[in-house]
């Protein structure tokens, strides 16, 4: 083949660039992107052509031109479909952001905004009074204050009122959360000297009582969010350790960890303990998540008492953990959805999706099975509706699950499920469903835009697949 078939048909680089076709590609892309994948599609192209005695046309030349250009400039961090059962997914991004959040983002963005800025008086302000009200507001908390994620907060608040000291912790209690980042570990970060009480299982009030010394600073109570010990077990409540470090002359501080500003089982979820609820038992200091329960953008709130918050503003770290005026617009708009419990669920994506009947998600995986079983029937794939159970995820509920419905997809082999899921991570809005029981199962809890979903997989279908 290779000593008969003729190149010369093949337009050359200066000659593609002279065309008025490529006007759009560098117009989007710029000169020096597109003649350098130019040159390494052309070379393609004579290597298949030697291999298979067959020069394509010139069309067929700027369709592997722009191919190669649009998976280059494509970037990882797209939409995509999150049908894997896990609402709040760590690797996904988290919460999805209520429209008034991203418009309120996108207003930061655009404009300059008064972030550090008393427009009052004329003079310097501080970030942090943006939240602080509807902090208060909606927690009770004296006064309030924001970092970039919560173990950022549980950071620095054990550094500023337990650096030097020591801090007591139930044994149950000293959790890990992703990435392998431990609770004893961010204690040593804080200059905070761990002292462990009680066992795993079972820890009471006099095991506190007994550890407090002169060095004590803080009673550190976390929230196991993401784990749960049942069976033979005991632990302290928020109120009760209260008042053992109220007695002792120690502060007390709650991690509630994923937090929650609302009472979840009015939404039919399991009951979580609110932040309120930990404010009101006594707790001096409350931190937990902005981008989990909560359902805004990444960042660690830490409420409670007024002389404490001043000292945590006051701490060098405080400048380190500082977010900025996109996610901080993001959250005023958030936390004043909270203002309106009554649609609450209607307007925050994280609550809508979490609450969603599933009689609605059984109908919707009933409605497009038929139409995706056209796609993958004929490629040896069988797609059926079934039952399911969804899960909150980053923390939160380890053990609840929630039923759901969606799609299972099966195939001669493990292999060729495989090869579908593939496949689906390759579309231009990737779909990540999970392999389970022999079979993919998409679950449709997630699953908004349905009219996109379909439009997806069919544009990008037959060329995944062929």
């Amino acid at each position: 083949m290779s000593e008969t078939v003729d190149l010369s048909a093949l337009p050359s680089v200066d000659r593609v660039l002279k065309s008025a076709a490529i006007s759009p590609l560098l117009a989007r892309y710029g000169r020096s992107v597109v003649t350098d994948e130019l040159r390494k599609t052309l070379d393609e192209i004579r290597q298949s052509a030697r291999e298979q005695g067959t020069v394509p046309g010139e069309d067929a030349v700027f369709a592997s031109l722009t191919s190669r250009l649009e998976y280059r400039d494509r970037s990882n961090l797209r939409p995509l479909f999150n049908l894997t059962g896990t609402v709040l997914h760590t690797n996904l991004g988290r919460a999805l952001l209520a429209e008034e959040a991203v418009s309120a983002a996108i207003d930061a963005m655009r404009e300059a905004a008064a972030l550090e800025f008393d427009l009052d008086t004329g003079k310097r302000g501080e970030r942090d009074s943006h939240l602080r009200e509807l902090l208060r507001e909606l927690t009770g908390a004296e006064d309030a204050t924001i970092v970039n994620n919560n173990a950022a907060a549980v950071l620095i608040a054990l550094s500023t009122v337990g650096g030097g000291r020591q801090a007591i912790v139930s044994r149950g209690e000293l959790i890990e959360i992703g990435g392998a980042f431990r609770m004893p570990d961010i204690m040593e970060k804080a200059g905070v000297e761990l002292v462990e009480v009680g066992t795993t299982n079972r820890t009471h009030a006099q095991d506190y009582i007994k550890a407090v010394r002169p060095e004590t600073a803080l009673i550190l109570k976390v929230h196991t969010s993401n784990y749960r010990i049942e069976g033979f077990t005991a632990e302290v409540s928020g109120a009760k350790l209260a008042a053992i470090a109220r007695q002792a002359g120690i502060a007390l501080l709650n991690d509630l960890g994923s937090g929650t500003l609302v009472d979840l089982s009015r939404y039919g979820l399991a009951r979580e303990p609110t932040v309120r609820e930990a404010v009101a038992e006594g707790a001096d200091l409350v931190t937990f998540s902005g981008d989990k329960l909560l359902g805004g953008p990444q960042a660690g709130f830490i409420v409670g008492r007024k002389e404490l918050i001043a000292e945590i503003n006051r701490n060098p770290l405080k400048r380190a953990l500082r977010i900025d005026k996109i996610r901080i617009a993001a959250m005023v708009a958030t936390l004043k959805l909270y203002r309106d419990p009554d649609r609450l669920a209607s307007r925050l994506p994280t609550l809508r999706m979490l609450s969603r009947p599933e009689p609605d998600i059984r109908m919707q995986a009933e409605r497009l099975a038929p139409q995706i079983a056209k796609l993958l029937a004929p490629k040896g794939y069988a797609v059926e509706p079934c039952r399911c159970s969804s899960q909150i995820g980053s923390g939160a509920l380890p053990v609840d699950t929630i039923a759901s419905a969606g799609l299972r997809i099966t195939a001669s082999s493990g292999s060729a499920l495989e090869r579908l899921a593939a496949c689906f991570r390759s579309l231009s809005r990737p779909i990540l469903g999970r392999l389970q029981d022999g079979a993919l199962v998409l679950d449709l809890r997630c699953l908004q835009d349905e009219a996109q979903f379909m439009r997806s997989l069919s544009e990008g279908f037959g060329n995944a697949l062929a």
